[in-house]
């Protein structure tokens, strides 16, 4: 196990690496705004008891380090099994734990727009729930996929935002999964004159940036 590093988030549609699919002209068909997003819809957030909190803590261990242990023991194992290369980096960002599977021929733990690895994120969060009694918000990335995807929409979001503001035009973005749509929303946050919602429903729920009032 390599030692730790600090893996962010990362591309959609199509393979990794491709380009993202936007809107890129203004919506005036349909002028009617889109419901806002719960805070938990984009962040991935489960509320946990205090009393499953309190099952998931080893004496004198950081909850968050453990679940990174366990997570790293089990692609581990899963590795092995697909026999693939790759090694395995553990941090903490934040309030969740992470999770990068570095080097090797990773492509297929990664598949078309990265739908292979959500699920391999999935199946790691429950293995870590089993293991500890706290459902887990572990964030997993494999071959820098979502560390590539975080910058390419950070840089979306921007332009995005810019070309609102300018034109007055609400603008719908492609489809995206949950990670990606808090990207954007956090990028909208902090830019001057405009602010994102979400709408439509999953798969296809997306991020529409509207001019400020």
């Amino acid at each position: 196990m390599s030692a730790p590093q600090h893996p962010s988030d990362t591309p959609v549609s199509g393979s990794a690496g491709s380009g993202t699919a936007v809107s890129d002209s203004p919506v005036n068909e349909d002028s009617s705004l889109p419901d806002a997003d719960a805070v938990s819809d984009d962040a991935v957030v489960e509320d946990v008891d205090d009393e499953e909190e309190e099952e998931g803590k080893d004496d004198g261990d950081d909850p968050l380090v453990r679940e990174g242990d366990v997570a790293g023991d089990y692609l581990e194992r899963l590795l092995d099994i697909l026999d693939v290369d790759g090694d395995i980096d553990l941090d903490v960002e934040g309030d969740r734990a992470s999770v990068a599977i570095v080097g090797g021929r990773l492509d297929d733990l990664i598949g078309p727009g990265g739908a292979t690895l959500e699920a391999l994120q999935e199946l790691t969060r429950l293995a870590v729930a089993q293991s500890t009694g706290v459902r887990s918000r572990l964030m997993l990335d494999i071959g820098e996929f979502r560390a590539r995807r975080r910058a390419d929409l950070t840089s979306l979001a921007g332009e995005t935002a810019r070309r609102v503001s300018a034109s007055g035009q609400p603008e719908r973005l492609a489809p995206m999964n949950p990670f990606e749509r808090k990207v954007v929303h956090d990028v909208i946050a902090s830019a001057a004159g405009v602010h994102s919602e979400s709408e439509g429903e999953e798969p296809n729920r997306r991020v529409v940036v509207l001019p400020d009032k």
